[in-house]
């Protein structure tokens, strides 16, 4: 069978590879007792990306990110807090604000 004809067959051989990035995290809510990092990267989940405080006080998590848009916020004490230094803000699907960034290819 000819290459053409088996890609046609196997539209996902067409694919490239998807490319995946570290991202850096940092939260400068330095008088917090705990931070975490939600987004649709880790299922909004609250224990699945905790932030660790750096010596200056500010908190950090780096995550391994596929490239297009993605939805974040920073879990601050329990309570849910946009990104000031994210790139953008955006809608959930219940239309509240979460912080956005873009993972370039």
């Amino acid at each position: 069978m000819p290459v053409l004809a088996s890609r046609l067959r196997h539209p996902h051989r067409l694919a490239r590879a998807k490319t995946i990035k570290p991202v850096n995290f940092i939260c400068t809510m330095k008088a917090a007792k705990r931070v975490a990092l939600i987004g649709d990267f880790n299922g909004w989940q609250p224990h699945a990306t905790p932030m660790k405080r750096q010596p200056d006080g500010c908190w950090h998590a780096q995550v391994m990110l596929s490239a297009g848009h993605h939805h974040y916020l920073f879990l601050v004490d329990g309570r849910p807090m946009l990104d000031p230094r994210a790139q953008g803000v955006a809608r959930n699907e219940k239309g509240e604000q979460v912080s956005m960034l873009s993972v370039g290819h």
